[in-house]
């Protein structure tokens, strides 16, 4: 059988998750498409793991309840599993709103593969944004159980990385995808630290 091990040499790095969380509007989705270009510009092996993507199709049949969040979280944590026993980078963007279910994502990996990134936008930020117009529908309670209005969101108390933003700023995206970067070649994930720049 081909070991962990043997597929992380092959692709010249060692596999993690980079699980970013946050409230809907927060930027997760932003900030983990930029760190996936970035890495694949550097030759990195990564996956994007999304929670709209998983929710039309793996997890489909399930809803917004907690139980029904906590078992989204829980097949999402076992994907990514897969990908890093395959040697892959995986990030991970979804709210996951409850700490023991990112801590049961950690326990599959272990810490030295799990590096948490709490996209800490404020509330009114990700409301006044509201892309998708789901805070308004919450509001109105036509939405039920909606993460930051009518169910709990619990903050990460020990994140490996903290960012968030205030306004809409590519620049700023960016600059946060490579200290992300920065902060996988000092882990020894990846090689080298010379960031090339994007096309």
């Amino acid at each position: 059988m081909i070991s962990k091990a043997q597929r992380s040499q092959l692709k010249g790095q060692k596999p993690c998750i980079l699980w970013l969380t946050g409230l809907s509007g927060s930027g997760k989705s932003t900030l983990a498409q930029s760190i996936e270009a970035l890495l694949h510009h550097q030759g990195a092996h990564t996956y994007l793991l999304d929670g709209d993507d998983l929710r039309s199709g793996l997890n489909q049949d399930l809803g917004f309840s907690d139980r029904d969040r906590e078992e989204n979280i829980r097949r999402v944590a076992q994907v990514a599993q897969l990908f890093v026993q395959a040697g892959v980078i995986v990030i991970a963007a979804f709210i996951s709103p409850f700490r023991k279910d990112r801590s049961l994502a950690r326990g599959l990996v272990g810490s030295a593969e799990f590096i948490e990134i709490y996209v800490d936008t404020p509330l009114e930020i990700c409301e006044q944004r509201d892309p998708k117009g789901l805070y308004k529908k919450a509001r109105q309670g036509e939405l039920k159980q909606f993460t930051g209005i009518d169910s709990a969101y619990e903050a990460p108390e020990h994140p490996e990385f903290v960012t968030g933003y205030t306004k809409e700023d590519p620049g700023e995206v960016d600059k946060q995808a490579h200290k992300i970067y920065q902060e996988l070649v000092t882990r020894g994930i990846l090689s080298s630290g010379d960031v090339e720049p994007l096309p």
